[in-house]
């Protein structure tokens, strides 16, 4: 990392963490069927206590299953925390449940979760997992008055509309984008690029990312391309061939590249292969086989557990609890943004929405993933962190330079 990085980031108001190795290959277990738990803010389990619901929205089905229940085991472990501490708000004993939801992570069953979440009268939410989806149940949770928090999900646009029950916990596109455009320019020597995008609003915004920052450190961009756009993905890859690009930036998820990557290599592209947060698991891996292993370079919303104040005793317990071949990216988030809601709630001594959401903002809660966790007020994380890794022996690694 030189001065020159560490300057143009400190600029853009980041901090850029480049820490030690992570590494988790196992692959992730399918999504099980969750129990539905709803209840309103009003249930009460007796005249002495009051049952808080925090809502979980996030995919438990289909590609991106292993993420959502990744973040959704978060959810249950902070739930089983709070439910062991015997907590007390307004006189009243708090027994704390979770209502997990399958929004497939389709923006139109979002939606329909939100609704969902908002007819229970749930007290807070996590989630959702994509972006897409989250852009999409923000304003309905906005309207209802309750706040959310997502673990997960980085489109900087969501935070620009003005609705002040919306939180990150993670770092933006434009964090992560622009991390890797410099690490390219400063750590590879990159002078030509092509970007793809897979489509979806987290693809394009990660990617756009990359490309402006790209662009102003004097990168080339030779082509812009949108995966499947076409619908000929051999002549967008003989394109790439023929342009002998320095690195392909690819903004979307790892089922999208983890075969894009395969073909490229299989083809003679040996161009460094860059991506955000959706690519940077061990699902990317084994889905990319001996292809990972070859100058592919990532960058997620955060740090390594290894770098988290709390991460390594929280990951013990969160394997004993889950299992170990289920950890993905992001339940440690899942796990603070759950936090955050429940100590809000206790220093407004309160579990009315309206009545905590102002204490959360400057809470100043020091979590697995961060201590002293603020927001501005566009609701982003104060001093957000990425981490740059590579997959060297299919060991997703973080590196330095």
């Amino acid at each position: 990392m030189t001065p020159s990085m560490i300057s143009r980031l400190r600029a853009s108001g980041l901090v850029f963490l480049l820490a030690s190795s992570l590494a988790w290959t196992a692959p992730a277990r399918a999504a099980e069927a969750l129990p539905n738990q709803p209840a309103s803010q009003a249930e009460s389990e007796g005249a002495d206590s009051v049952t808080v619901v925090i809502g979980s929205a996030a995919p438990l089905s289909g590609p991106l299953a292993a993420y959502g229940e990744d973040n959704t085991d978060g959810v249950r472990l902070a739930i089983d925390d709070l439910n062991k501490q015997d907590i007390v708000i307004g006189g009243k004993k708090v027994i704390w449940r979770i209502d997990a939801q399958d929004d497939r992570a389709d923006p139109s069953r979002a939606v329909r979760v939100a609704r969902k979440f908002v007819d229970a009268h749930v007290n807070g939410v996590v989630g959702h997992l994509d972006s897409a989806s989250t852009a999409a149940a923000a304003p309905i949770y906005f309207k209802a008055g309750i706040p959310e928090i997502t673990p997960s999900s980085s489109d900087p646009a969501i935070a620009q509309q003005g609705f002040n029950t919306f939180y990150r916990i993670i770092a933006n596109d434009y964090a992560i984008g622009a991390g890797v455009a410099l690490y390219a320019e400063k750590g590879l020597k990159a002078k030509t690029a092509i970007v793809i995008d897979d489509g979806g609003l987290y693809g394009r915004s990660v990617a756009h990312a990359f490309e402006r920052v790209a662009r102003q450190g004097g990168m080339q961009i030779l082509e812009h391309e949108t995966l499947g756009a076409s619908g000929d993905t051999a002549d967008m890859l003989g394109r790439i061939k023929a342009a002998h690009p320095d690195v392909v930036f690819f903004g979307g998820m790892a089922t999208q590249a983890a075969p894009l990557l395969r073909q490229m290599r299989s083809m003679g592209i040996k161009a460094h292969f860059l991506g955000g947060d959706g690519i940077c698991t061990p699902a990317f891996s084994k889905l990319a086989g001996a292809a990972a292993d070859s100058d592919v370079i990532c960058a997620d919303g955060g740090v390594p557990v290894s770098r988290m104040p709390g991460g390594e005793a929280w990951k013990q317990r969160f394997v004993a609890e889950f299992g170990k071949h289920v950890f993905q990216l992001y339940s440690p988030y899942a796990y603070d943004a759950t936090m955050v809601l429940a100590h809000a709630m206790m220093k407004a001594d309160s579990t009315d929405p309206r009545v905590y959401a102002p204490f959360i903002r400057n809470l100043g809660y020091d979590g697995v993933t961060k201590t002293d966790i603020r927001f501005n007020r566009d609701g982003e994380l104060v001093d957000p962190s990425i981490t740059i890794s590579s997959f060297p022996q299919g060991r997703k690694t973080a590196i330095s330079h």
